[in-house]
């Protein structure tokens, strides 16, 4: 019999895939996993009981203010009982959170896990429009933001029938909600959920330009801890940790969030990292554990001898494609090997890793343990070790998206997740990467949906028709290219090109915007009238292959 549900709104249990469409989960894949109980509140594992034990040690360093445990599960506490007496949360509600990397978002995530409901976190950069979007479709009704971010979350209100209301941090007022948790006690006592309740919606990019709701339970938030954190990065309780990621991605939110707390260590929080600040860090706070992207990586190579960064024990990179030569100069120039990892939104964080001497350089690694995979053709069939195909992984997380029939097929085939990557896996079972195989573009570690960004150029008066792609970069991976065909009597110039750049930063996160435009007069197109992408994506990877 399964576990009762904690949820009162019954939203999740309701908008889940039916079981069928789902991946088998490997719960039982490692001792630890098997260890995980049937009734499981991540905030009381990661929180409430590390709260107990590490009352007065560091968990957040930010700024010149440092939170301990004791101060993060106090604040949590308040907030929850906002959400409760103030917002009229119950179990299973969904809350909105926007900020950028600070302690107050992480207070705001442990307060909606202890009072049962969901949380939706959103990039900081994302506009109104991609809120309405997330807000409809996940059906919220209030939000937690950063008050810097409050013009695109008013915005959003206005326009969505959903949300309803946003307090805000950062402020004092009416709608503050740093003046309504003040007057809160510092107890709560956490929602006894099921492992299987949901806990969170993380929306990803999709290839038709529509974000996809991933949703993921307590048991899922703590089966990546079992597993990448125990077993490949082993950190201890005096362990410090700092990276790039936002930690509304969920590769953030286990690099910086859970994977420290899980063991008692701390976390060093930055809202925006350039390369120098980043090796300021971890100079100044004795930085052991860094997560961040490829391109973060090659961008700090060359500053490497103002800093010292002796402190630095393991480093991660996940987000794109870790290149060998990218590898080869970081291990060259500070002797730490390198972990590379891939995950993905829909599998919550990564299942594809080596460490230490087990990496094989230009490898993205092996099957981690407590999961499984394969490469198959386009049948499903396993393929022989050294022939390219899509990558199929299963494990104790896995793909299931919020009400979406059509890509759940997609992405669950014969009970395993088809992650929409091209590897090939040699003799010894490691994964080499070789291609995405659709249409998104990963972008210095972003994820972003060509079609998406088509439809707004489509938008602009001055666009007849697009198509955006993926082209190779030395220092992105990849960048957005759109070839775009102008109306009649539009003059396709440089100055063209900055008008349509400039008009997609505004209507949409500005990372997504295409940093090459190349104006044509006909697009590639199959017999039935569709473009085809992976013409100009052809072309695009044979001009970079001569350059």
């Amino acid at each position: 019999m399964p576990e009762k549900s904690a949820h009162t709104d019954d939203f999740a249990a309701r908008h889940l895939p039916p079981p069928a469409a789902w991946p088998k989960l490997v719960l039982d894949g490692t001792e630890r996993l098997k260890r995980l109980p049937p009734r499981i509140n991540c905030a009381t594992e990661l929180l409430d009981k590390q709260a107990e034990k590490f009352a007065d040690r560091p968990v957040i360093h930010y700024q010149d203010k440092v939170w301990s445990y004791a101060d993060l599960n106090a604040e949590a506490n308040r907030i929850a009982h906002v959400l409760v007496e103030d917002l009229g949360v119950v179990p299973g509600n969904r809350v909105m959170l926007r900020a950028p990397n600070n302690p107050m978002y992480v207070a705001c995530w442990f307060a909606v896990m202890k009072v049962g409901a969901i949380a939706v976190a959103t990039m900081p950069l994302l506009r109104w429009r991609e809120l309405v979007h997330m807000a409809d479709k996940a059906e919220i009704h209030v939000a937690l933001c950063d008050q810097r971010l409050r013009d695109e979350m008013e915005k959003a209100i206005e326009v969505s029938p959903n949300l309803e209301r946003a307090l805000y941090f950062g402020i004092d007022g009416a709608d503050s909600l740093d003046r309504a948790a003040a007057a809160k006690p510092a107890v709560f006592e956490t929602c006894d959920t099921a492992a299987e309740d949901t806990c969170l919606i993380a929306f990803t990019s999709g290839t038709t330009g529509k974000p996809k709701g991933c949703m993921h339970n307590h048991r899922d938030v703590m089966a990546i801890c079992e597993t990448f954190a125990a077993e490949v990065l082993r950190p201890g309780p005096e362990d410090i940790f700092t990276g790039s990621p936002p930690i509304a991605f969920t590769f953030g939110l286990g690099a910086l969030v859970t994977f420290p707390m899980f063991v008692g260590a701390s976390t060093v929080l930055v809202e925006q990292y350039t390369p120098e600040t980043m090796l300021q860090t971890i100079a100044a706070y004795g930085v052991t554990t860094l997560f961040t992207a490829p391109t973060a990586y090659r961008a700090m190579i060359d500053l490497l001898p103002k800093h010292d960064i002796s402190s630095l024990k393991a480093c991660v990179s996940a987000g794109e494609s870790l290149p060998l030569a990218t590898w080869q100069a970081w291990h060259e120039a500070t002797g730490i090997r390198t972990i590379d990892g891939l995950g993905s939104t829909e599998m919550l964080h990564i299942f594809i890793t080596s460490a230490g001497d087990d990496i094989r350089p230009g490898a993205t690694g092996r099957a981690l343990a407590g999961f499984e995979a394969k490469v198959v053709d386009e049948t499903g069939a396993d393929v022989p070790d050294g022939v390219v195909g899509r990558l199929a992984v299963r494990g104790p997380t896995g793909c299931r998206y919020l009400d979406d029939p059509d890509r759940q097929a997609g992405y669950v085939q014969n009970g395993w997740n088809l992650t929409g990557d091209a590897y090939m896996r040699d003799a010894d079972g490691y994964f080499w990467y070789q291609a995405r195989t659709d249409d998104m573009i990963i972008s210095a570690g972003y994820n972003i949906a060509g079609p998406e960004v088509e439809g707004i150029l489509l938008e602009h008066p001055k666009v007849f028709e697009c198509a955006v792609v993926g082209s190779p970069d030395p220092k992105r991976g990849e960048i957005v290219k759109a070839f775009v065909i102008p109306r009649d009597g539009v003059v396709a110039d440089a100055t063209l090109a900055r008008e349509l750049q400039d008009y997609v930063k505004a209507e949409i996160a500005p990372y997504k915007y295409p940093r090459a435009i190349e104006f044509v007069t006909t697009l590639p197109r199959t017999q039935t009238g569709k473009i085809q992408r992976f013409v100009l994506r052809q072309a695009e990877r044979e001009a970079a292959e001569k350059c």
